[in-house]
C-alpha cells in the first residue's frame, strides 16, 4: 500500500511536475529527507543547493547523504532561505522545496515565520525556470502556524493566473489541522 504522508505526497506530486537531472533547492533542509528526494531527481547530472539556519540540519542531512552515496550531488548551505538569491541565478531553478514549520526532534522555538517564508517564496519564484515547481509543505498549529498559513495562502491567492498555477491539496477528512500540500507552476 502506499503511504499517504505529506512528505511523499509532495514528493510524487513535485515528480509529476519536475524534470529529471535538474538544478533544485531545498529551501528548509531539515533532517535531510527531501534533499535526498531531490539528490536523486538531480541524477548524476542535476545539482542541489540545501540551506537551513541550524547546523545540527546541515549535520543530519550530510549523514544521510553520505549513507545514501549522493553527498556530492548537493551543496549544504548554513544560512536562511530568504538568501537562496545570493546561491542561484534568476530563471535557472527547474524545482523548489519547502517544508514550513520546525525542525523535527528539535527545539520547537525556532521556526519559520510568516515574514521570512513569504521572502523566500518571492526569492524562489524568481529563481524558477518556466515551467519550474515549487513545493510548500505548509504545518499549522504551534505559535506561528495559523499566522503562517494564512500569510502564505493569502499571498498565492493574488498570484496572477496567467503567470502562475497554484494547486491547493488538503487532507479533507483528517482532524488537527494536517498539513497543507501547495504547489506553484511558473507558467510565463
Amino acid at each position: 500500500m502506499k503511504s499517504y504522508q505529506i512528505t511523499e505526497w509532495c514528493h510524487e506530486s513535485f515528480k509529476m511536475q519536475a524534470v529529471t537531472g535538474g538544478n533544485y533547492i531545498d529551501a528548509t533542509m531539515g533532517n535531510g529527507n527531501d534533499t535526498l528526494f531531490l539528490c536523486r531527481m538531480a541524477g548524476k547530472t542535476g545539482h542541489v543547493t540545501a540551506f537551513d539556519i541550524q547546523q545540527q540540519a546541515l549535520e543530519a542531512t550530510e549523514k544521510l547523504l553520505e549513507e545514501n552515496g549522493v553527498r556530492e550531488r548537493a551543496s549544504l548551505i548554513l544560512d536562511s532561505h530568504t538568501n537562496m538569491g545570493l546561491y542561484q541565478q534568476k530563471e535557472t531553478v527547474d524545482g523548489i522545496f519547502f517544508n514550513f514549520g520546525y525542525l523535527p526532534g528539535a527545539d520547537h522555538a525556532v521556526a519559520t515565520k510568516a515574514e521570512t517564508s513569504l521572502a523566500a517564496i518571492r526569492c524562489g519564484m524568481e529563481l524558477l525556470k518556466v515551467g519550474g515547481v515549487m513545493s510548500l509543505c505548509i504545518y499549522s498549529g504551534g505559535d506561528t502556524g495559523y499566522e503562517e498559513r494564512t500569510a502564505l495562502l493569502g499571498f498565492l491567492k493574488t498570484l496572477d493566473p496567467k503567470r502562475w498555477l497554484v494547486l491547493v491539496h488538503e487532507f479533507y477528512n483528517r482532524k488537527n489541522d494536517p498539513p497543507l500540500p501547495v504547489f506553484l507552476v511558473k507558467l510565463s
